[in-house]
This record gives structure tokens, C-alpha cells and sequence, in this order.
């Protein structure tokens, strides 16, 4: 499988991202392909927070709550999915689908023997990390889920989420610093650079393509009859604390979508709003990793 590694040099003196990179490049199924992740905090925490990116972002996307999670005593994984950040990026569109990813994450879960989960999710985040209790039950312990669904094909996509499928879809080379910083007002120009830092150019983002792609619209689409499965398994066997966040601005995964999301688990309680922010809400992220540790501490 032919993949590209972006230089190292693209992520030096990122504002913000000062964390150590670790890799495993010997997953099952994944062997040869480098998958990055940051281990934050205390290895023997009991309680460890996995952050799970979308679609275009990577892990410099959880710089302003991983802190938080380590104040607290806790340790933190915030992988770079295949095709993102410092993971490398298979450069064949075709290569990424709803199980390349699931299963990088499920092998990186049992790699690190991580226990004791908080799952935090926002966007693809959630729409491939809601799969993983069910798979781990023993493994997890709270869920954190902002802006994010379940990935069933059986609701019918928003018209917020039809106009951003068109326009990706139209987009070879996205200019990623650009969209970040129209959807996201609090960003500088240096931090939304740092979003399209594992870019060099259209070569390395087939992932940033394919995602858009992916999402099902229909009941037979790869990844939809396990998400409904998930979606099952969240209303009535779910058995940890919830917090669910939402960017109030968000016009694709809103409170019309979180709300949906919110009765599908079990004993969730009322969703935390946070007026000014969109999609990515994890820019006005401090509160609400602070709100997580109080609610599913």
C-alpha cells in the first residue's frame, strides 16, 4: 500500500501543541502504516481519556482540553486517524472506508490495554468511536460527545450536511486553514496553518476526501448496520455517565443532531450548550473538559 509521511518539520513550534509524539506501526492488519498518538499524563491513571478527531482536523484539535484531563490526574490518547495529522496517509482514495478506521482504533484500544475509558467524540470521532463500547464494555466508562451522531443510513442527512458533502466533494486540494478558520472565529491565523500542517498538498489528503464520502445516507452503506447495532446497545445497555457538549452555531451536527443523539443513551443527561461555538467545539474546549471531569468523575 503506497502511503506518504508528512516531514517532521511541518509540525515544529505548532502555538499550542508542545506534546511528545509516540507511534505504533506494527497493528494487525496495519502493519507498515504509522499511526500517531499522544500519551499524556500518568500511565497508571485510573481513569484514561480517549480523543477521537474528524474530518479535516487531527489531534492538535484537543490541545485546549487534554491539559485539563491531566490536571485532573488523568492520562489522555488522542490518535491521529490514517490519512491525518502525523499518521501516515495511504494515498489511494479507496483504501479508507468505515472498517480501515474502526479497526486501527479497536487494535490501538487492545494494543495500549487502555481501560477505564472516558470516550470523547466529536464529528467522524463519534460517528466511528460510538461503535467501540459495545466492543470494549468492560473497557469504558463515560462518554463525552460533542457534535456528533450515529453513522445508521435509516435518518434521513440534514440539508446542512448535503451542502457540505457537494462542496467537499468538489474540493481535490481543501484548503483546510480556510475552512477552519470560516467555521471557527476564535482561531488565529498561525493556529488554523497548524490544522493543514500534515498537508503538503492534494497527494496527502485522500482521507480528508474520502470522509465526507462515507457517511451513510442509506441502511446498506459499510459501517451502518454496526452503528445501528451501537445505537441499540447505547439505549439499553449502556451503563456509564454521558456528557454531551454542542456548538450551538454548528450548522450540520447542531442541536437538532445532538438532540437526536441525546435519546439514544441511556440516562444522558441534558445537553451543555456552548452559544458561540460551531462545529469544531472543541476551540472553547476548556469548559467543557471541565465540565466532563465533574460529570464523569
Amino acid at each position: 500500500m503506497k502511503s506518504l509521511r508528512t516531514p517532521d518539520d511541518r509540525f515544529a513550534d505548532l502555538p499550542g501543541y508542545p506534546f511528545k509524539p509516540h507511534y505504533v506501526d506494527d497493528l494487525p492488519g496495519y502493519e507498515g502504516l504509522r499511526v500517531h498518538y499522544l500519551d499524556e499524563g500518568s500511565r497508571d491513571a485510573a481513569t484514561v481519556w480517549l480523543c477521537l478527531h474528524g474530518q479535516p482536523t487531527w489531534s492538535y484539535l484537543y490541545r485546549k482540553m487534554l491539559p485539563v484531563f491531566v490536571e485532573a490526574g488523568d492520562r489522555v490518547i488522542a490518535p491521529d486517524f490514517l490519512g491525518f495529522g502525523r499518521s501516515d496517509k495511504p494515498v489511494d482514495d479507496a483504501v479508507y472506508g468505515f472498517d480501515f478506521y474502526r479497526g486501527t482504533l479497536t487494535g490501538l484500544i487492545e494494543r495500549l490495554d487502555l481501560n477505564g475509558i472516558n470516550l470523547v467524540c466529536q464529528d467522524w470521532g463519534g460517528l466511528l468511536g460510538l461503535t467501540l463500547p459495545m466492543e470494549f464494555p468492560s473497557r469504558f466508562q463515560g462518554l463525552l460527545a460533542m457534535n456528533t451522531g450515529f453513522n445508521t443510513g435509516d435518518v434521513p442527512l440534514g440539508e446542512g450536511f448535503l451542502r457540505w458533502r457537494e462542496y467537499a466533494n468538489s474540493q481535490h486540494d481543501l484548503d483546510i486553514a480556510k475552512l477552519m478558520q470560516r467555521s471557527t472565529s476564535v482561531l488565529s491565523d498561525e493556529e488554523a496553518e497548524a490544522y493543514a500542517a500534515p498537508f503538503p498538498d492534494a497527494t496527502y489528503k485522500a482521507g480528508v476526501r474520502r470522509l465526507p464520502r462515507m457517511v451513510a445516507d442509506n441502511p446498506d452503506v459499510e459501517g451502518a448496520a454496526l452503528s445501528r447495532e451501537a445505537r441499540e446497545w447505547f439505549g439499553t445497555k449502556w451503563e456509564g455517565k454521558s456528557l454531551l457538549a454542542c456548538g450551538v452555531q454548528d450548522p450540520v451536527l447542531g442541536l437538532p443532531a445532538m438532540k437526536h443523539l441525546r435519546k439514544h443513551i441511556r440516562n444522558a443527561p441534558e445537553i451543555m450548550e456552548i452559544p458561540d461555538a460551531g462545529h469544531f467545539v472543541q476551540e472553547w474546549g476548556e469548559s467543557v473538559a471541565r465540565a466532563a471531569v465533574d460529570a464523569l468523575s
